[in-house]
């Protein structure tokens, strides 16, 4: 991102870090623990791995901002699903077979997209999230002693009412000031959401009081709002395409009509509450030429995509502002660590 441009990071994935080969039976262990006892047990051999990772980045990106968003997939898709996977982690972690089997059968869902994820997992096992911020910060307090400048941001995912955004802000605020307080030191490490759910969008006036910034999340918005599922749409997609009923690919340029109103709603509804409400994207759409020139136009303060389309968001970027005169877009390039 840095050698292409990039003015920090967008969306720095931290689901990713888990499915690591020195960490993965951990986050089976956490997920498959018999007592909360196990779980925290679990849960304490992941916070330095987790540590390690953010000060890498913070230290690669050296003062550039990072925005980190907590993890977001169902606890699920981090357990094995073939029979002899199953087998081999049985005997690993030392539980029955039929026992992981029923594991993972408990967490299976029909819809994975719209089931405990998220935020949702966040207020359902807050230890997690705990630990997670535990890390972001020690991380920070590592980097700062040694006189390194970190800058995170703490993202909130899949928020779709206030009182979700309340309890996990509140919650994060009070891990954060914690750790910062045995440490002794002072660090401002703000605290936002992914806009990504539409209700968020609508109620987004109330979301505000609770949140430093938004990052517009493309991808669920545009399947929450058409209805359509992003791995399945290409049954059908391209007959559309053909015959006309839509004019492009709703994922890869953004639905002006549709999700772009939801975005400019959020946007204006925000900013009544929150006058300094940071707004961005972060998404494939952050790249694409004409999704910037509308998130130029609906005042979006910053794209963030992977970090082989910086080049062409920072040309895009450029022109949008130049064309509508409003904001400076800048671009926070994007990565997923």
């Amino acid at each position: 991102s840095r050698a292409f441009g990039g003015e920090g990071i967008g969306l720095c994935r931290t689901e990713h870090m888990f499915f690591a080969a020195d960490r993965i039976p951990w986050v089976q262990r956490m997920i498959l623990a018999a007592t909360p006892d196990d779980g925290r047990l679990a849960l304490e051999h992941l916070l330095p791995l987790q540590q390690s990772d953010f000060d890498g980045i913070f230290r690669a990106l050296a003062g550039l901002p990072v925005t980190i968003r907590l993890l977001d997939p169902p606890l699920h898709e981090f357990l094995p699903h073939d029979p002899d996977a199953q087998q081999s982690l049985a005997q690993t972690i030392g539980v029955p077979l039929e026992a992981l089997r029923e594991k993972i059968a408990a967490l299976a869902e029909a819809n994975p997209m719209l089931g405990h994820r998220g935020c949702r997992l966040g207020l359902t096992s807050p230890e997690v999230y705990d630990m997670q911020v535990r890390a972001v910060v020690r991380a920070v307090i590592a980097c700062r002693r040694d006189g390194v400048e970190a800058r995170p941001e703490i993202m909130l995912p899949l928020v779709g009412s206030e009182e979700e955004i309340r309890r996990l802000r509140d919650r994060t605020a009070a891990v954060i000031a914690e750790e910062l307080a045995a440490a002794g030191m002072e660090v401002a490490i703000p605290i936002g959401t992914m806009i990504e759910v539409p209700r968020a969008a609508v109620v987004a006036d109330r979301i505000a009081r609770h949140a430093e910034f938004f990052s517009f999340g493309p991808n669920d918005l545009t399947q929450m709002t058409f209805g359509f599922s992003r791995d399945d749409v290409g049954r059908f997609l391209p007959k559309y395409l053909e015959q006309g009923i839509l004019p492009g690919d709703p994922f890869e340029s953004v639905d002006e009509d549709g999700v772009g109103a939801l975005v400019e709603m959020a946007a204006v509804r925000g900013r009544q509450t929150r006058g300094d409400l940071h707004l961005g994207v972060c998404g494939e759409q952050g790249g694409d030429p004409r999704s910037i020139d509308f998130f130029e136009r609906v005042g979006l303060d910053y794209v963030s995509c992977s970090p082989y389309r910086i080049p062409v968001a920072r040309l895009a970027a450029a022109q949008a502002h130049l064309r509508h005169g409003g904001k400076t877009v800048t671009d926070k390039g994007g990565q997923s660590a």
